[in-house]
């Protein structure tokens, strides 16, 4: 058994020990990565939907198009109001809000909020006492809640 002053090295680890190194520089990249890809792929608001928009989605031109495809039935019913309270008045937009409510009762929980709208527009359309005078029990008084709270 020979002994030397000088520690041999073993050559025949070199390929081997070059593979470990960098995975060991890759794999927390790659799974930094597919982590925050993940993150962005889940549907934080809360609310149920079957499209997910991924990170790239919203920095496209066509995520403005899908979000307003992709709106609820209670925003769409409410813009459509408020754009007839503006061409025609309010008294119109009050009766459709009550016919899409018989339609569709599942509106009814939206109708407070639809009227309220209806009459904090009223009023910056007509002026409180012109707003006031087409107010009618639609969801209860909420439209003449929102034209008070306009008022104010």
């Amino acid at each position: 058994m020979k002994h030397s002053a000088t520690p041999q090295t073993r050559r025949g680890r070199g390929p081997a020990r070059r593979i470990g190194r960098s995975l060991a520089f890759v794999l927390p990249v790659v799974l930094v990565l597919s982590g925050t890809l993940a993150v962005t792929r889940v549907n934080w608001s809360g609310t149920p939907s079957n499209s997910v928009l991924t990170a790239s989605d919203a920095s496209s031109s066509e995520t403005s198009s899908r979000a307003a495809a992709a709106r609820a039935p209670h925003e769409v019913l409410r813009d459509r109001l408020l754009t007839e309270l503006q061409e025609e008045d309010p008294g119109v937009a009050l009766t459709h809000l009550q016919q899409a409510v018989h339609d569709r009762p599942s509106l009814a929980r939206h109708c407070a909020s639809i009227a309220r709208s209806l009459g904090r527009a009223a009023v910056r359309v007509y002026g409180p006492t012109r707003a006031q005078s087409y107010a009618r029990p639609v969801c209860d008084t909420a439209f003449a809640s929102g034209v008070l709270a306009a008022h104010r």
